[in-house]
């Protein structure tokens, strides 16, 4: 497994790829009910992780930095870069703290995670939900579906009465459809198919043994046995999208993306009996317009995420000293 540096961690001020208008530190919290305290929200995704501290309504600290998905990596690794992301906002001392998580639907993982933030943050009232939740919360919602695409994928709604409902989220190894992870993994499938076949690779195989530097498709396959996070094979889904307009099998394979992706969404409408908002979220859908443009020809009005979800986190935060 590779380690990250510590350029991988980078105090306030931050900038982020996926969301427009991050705050400054002391900047207000737009939409946040100000209460006194101190606040630390938590986003720990599978590639990346970012906290917020939030003191009467003010962003006062954040960092970012690698994932630390308590449910798939050694737990000395996510416990490392939780402490490596948490050391870089300097002496916090919140009052509560929600974080979000990929991996919090194993109980063993949410719980581990809730003892390793208890210990980290003495006298800290701390939160653990799923990482799908922070979605609804930060764009303002109480009620509706988020549909989230980024190294992994999910759906995730909870209706007016509190129940919730979700899709997907399995994990890169078992599914997480419509993923980076999983767009990766199934453009490389279609490489070795060709290869098998005797077919030519095609745009979409050359440029795979180019970003593997390898000679021929066996190289590749050994590259790929090589990574061993889901962030690394979907640091990998951009190759899909920019041979797209060239290479048949890659547009096929954004189409299957988008209609994995709606699936999930019908799922979860389903059980719920709810029909929106529909929040999109997550670094690969919203950072890849022909995946978005596939997904809203299917599911209809949607909405981008235009805060970060860490901002999401930061309420549920706030909400657990009021609930």
């Amino acid at each position: 497994m590779k380690n990250p540096t510590k350029s991988d961690y980078i105090a306030h001020p931050t900038k982020s790829d996926d969301f427009a208008g991050t705050p400054v530190a002391g900047a207000p919290v737009a939409g946040t009910p100000v209460m006194s305290g101190r606040f630390l929200g938590l986003d720990i995704g599978g590639s990346s992780s970012r906290a917020r501290l939030v003191e009467n309504g003010r962003v006062v600290a954040e960092a970012n930095g690698p994932g630390a998905n308590v449910a798939v990596l050694p737990p000395q690794v996510a416990e490392s870069r939780l402490r490596d992301l948490l050391s870089g906002m300097g002496a916090i001392s919140p009052d509560a703290c929600c974080a979000g998580s990929a991996g919090a639907e194993v109980a063993a993982g949410r719980e581990r995670l809730e003892k390793l933030l208890s210990s980290m943050l003495p006298g800290c009232r701390v939160t653990v939900v799923h990482d799908a939740r922070l979605v609804l919360a930060a764009a303002g919602f109480g009620s509706g579906i988020a549909l989230i695409s980024g190294t992994g994928s999910v759906a995730y709604g909870r209706d007016r009465d509190g129940r919730e409902a979700r899709a997907g989220g399995w994990g890169w190894l078992v599914g997480d459809d419509g993923s980076a992870a999983w767009l990766a993994r199934e453009a490389a499938r279609e490489v070795m198919r060709r290869s098998d076949a005797g077919e030519p690779l095609g745009r979409l195989g050359d440029t795979m043994l180019g970003a593997a530097s390898a000679r021929t498709s066996t190289d590749l396959v050994g590259y790929l046995h090589g990574l061993d996070e889901p962030r690394e094979w979907g640091a990998l889904a951009g190759l899909v999208f920019g041979v797209a307009g060239e290479d048949s099998g890659a547009s096929a394979l954004v189409e299957r993306a988008a209609s994995a992706l709606c699936d999930l969404v019908s799922s979860v409408r389903k059980r719920l009996s709810l029909v929106g908002p529909l929040v999109l979220a997550g670094g690969l859908i919203l950072n890849q317009p022909l995946l978005e443009d596939a997904v809203r020809r299917r599911v209809g009005d949607a909405m981008r995420l235009e805060e970060p979800p860490v901002a999401g986190a930061v309420k549920l935060a706030e909400l657990s000293l009021v609930t």
